[in-house]
């Protein structure tokens, strides 16, 4: 047995475990979490994706740095081509486009479709690019504004992941919702980032409210 107890004198950080240590901890997997993995969109699948209005959107660059991002709109915003293909359109927002850029240097893609008050999420992995397509995209029209591109997710596995992390979060739970307060807002974090004063956080908050208004 390896063990990797104690932390590094020279960072002060905790220590790195080898996988044969993890693996030693948590055990092999088996029974269904080996055989729930799908090569294509099912039609109950299909049904989960039509009734999830939030995923993320797990991606990274050439240089395998990582990142993850949310995407969300009505139910149903993200359609199912075929078996093995789905299409998310890109809605209005703030024009950094990580995930898209990193899609471009690196297609492997990793999705979790969320439904709210249902614990098991949906997880599809897979590889991503863009599209433009003049027949898809009006398909992908909300309050009759047509998406500029979509990503396009060829489907390499799909499965359910168990509920535990909703159950043990409370996720759905209206006791869990956070009093005002509780956490920053965008302007207070912005703020403190600049170092500016507080009346500097309510214009931040106020510009935020107004740009909120346009969604499409």
């Amino acid at each position: 047995m390896t063990s990797t107890s104690g932390g590094s004198a020279a960072t002060g950080r905790p220590s790195r475990m080898s996988h044969d240590r993890v693996r030693e901890l948590i055990g092999e997997p088996a029974g269904l979490a080996v055989t729930k993995v799908q090569r294509t969109i099912d039609p109950n699948f299909r049904r989960f994706i039509a009734r999830s209005p939030f995923l993320c959107m797990a991606t990274s660059n050439s240089d395998g740095s990582a990142d993850c991002s949310p995407r969300g709109d009505q139910p149903g915003f993200v359609k199912v081509l075929d078996d093995t293909t789905i299409a998310i359109p890109d809605r209005i927002g703030n024009k950094r486009i990580d995930s898209f850029e990193n899609i471009l240097s690196r297609p492997g893609i990793g999705l979790i479709f969320l439904v709210p008050g249902h614990r098991e999420t949906l997880r599809i992995n897979g590889n991503g690019y863009l599209t433009e397509d003049s027949d898809l995209l009006p398909q992908l029209a909300a309050r009759d504004k047509t998406p500029e591109l979509a990503l396009i997710v060829e489907v390499d596995e799909a499965y359910l992941h168990c509920g535990r992390a909703i159950l043990r979060s409370k996720l759905w739970d209206p006791a869990s919702l956070a009093s005002p307060g509780e956490v920053p807002t965008t302007g207070e974090i912005m703020a403190a980032q600049l170092q500016r004063d507080e009346a500097t956080a309510h214009r931040i908050d106020e510009d935020i409210e107004v740009a909120y208004q346009t969604l499409y």
